[in-house]
């Protein structure tokens, strides 16, 4: 699966690279812990990183990866994740779009790793070249789901 997830995202890269120069975001999120994983934590935050590259006129296809952590409730320890996923965003309006971000994510706690199925629907909100947005992230593994209502914060350098 993460061959297979690496030569999707090698793919994408150059079929989108090709067609114009794109943008760089850099953002942050907080979010609340929901379903499986809101026994064990109640806090989650995190940053993120993407490229996107126009594919149409309103459409964007890139590359998105990060760090967030679940805070545990009471001590513990926190379960930090790495998603590398492919991220695409339709913009219905000047101000409103619509995305989605799939791919594979790293697990971590107590020296352990692992990882699942990672994904991200959201909609934002743009005002210049930052946006607000609102999404449910979740890291699917083995029948368990480590998930979370999210607000975040984005800016675009370039296009």
């Amino acid at each position: 699966m993460k061959k297979l997830i690496l030569v999707v995202a090698i793919a994408l890269f150059g079929a989108v690279h090709a067609q114009s120069t794109g943008s760089f975001k850099l953002g942050a999120h907080v979010g609340l812990p929901v379903g499986d994983i809101s026994s064990a934590s109640n806090f989650l935050a995190g940053v993120d990183v993407s490229y996107l590259w126009p594919v149409a006129a309103e459409f964007n296809l890139g590359v998105t990866s990060g760090y967030s952590a679940w805070f545990p409730k009471g001590g513990g320890d926190t379960l930090g994740m790495i998603p590398i996923a492919a991220a695409g965003a339709y913009k219905f309006s000047p101000q409103f779009s619509l995305g989605v971000d799939l791919g594979y994510a790293f697990l971590f706690a107590s020296g352990a790793s692992d990882g699942g199925f990672y994904f991200q629907p959201k909609a934002a909100y743009h005002f210049g070249p930052s946006e607000v947005y609102v999404g449910y992230m979740g890291v699917s593994n083995n029948g368990y789901t480590s998930s979370a209502i999210n607000l975040g914060y984005a800016y675009s350098f370039g296009k």
